[in-house]
């Protein structure tokens, strides 16, 4: 195998996995806009935002105490996006190496 076809590869796999990172983050900040505007929770496609931005943030949901529900919606997920940004893309540049 040369080294031109291996270094392709690994660069394809760092684009899937920075691509998988940032929708996973971007649904989750889409759920956290959908909060802050007040979006109809009855709508089918609010709700599966926001049940996929409860399961992908599960682990942060909560860990921070704020009297505001905002604040805590904000703070909850935003972490768990920032963390699927830096991981996902941490990840991407050492499989470009």
């Amino acid at each position: 195998m040369s080294y031109r076809t291996r270094s392709s590869g690994s660069s394809s796999a760092a684009r899937i996995i920075a691509v998988v990172a940032d929708i996973l983050a971007f649904i989750i900040i889409l759920w956290i806009l959908m909060y802050l505007l007040d979006a109809n929770r009855a709508n089918d496609f609010v709700q599966w935002v926001h049940d996929a931005a409860t399961w992908l943030a599960g682990w942060s949901y909560d860990l921070f105490t704020f009297d505001a529900a905002w604040a805590r919606v904000v703070a909850g997920y935003g972490l768990a996006a920032v963390v699927y940004l830096f991981i996902g893309h941490a990840i991407a540049g050492r499989i470009r190496r």
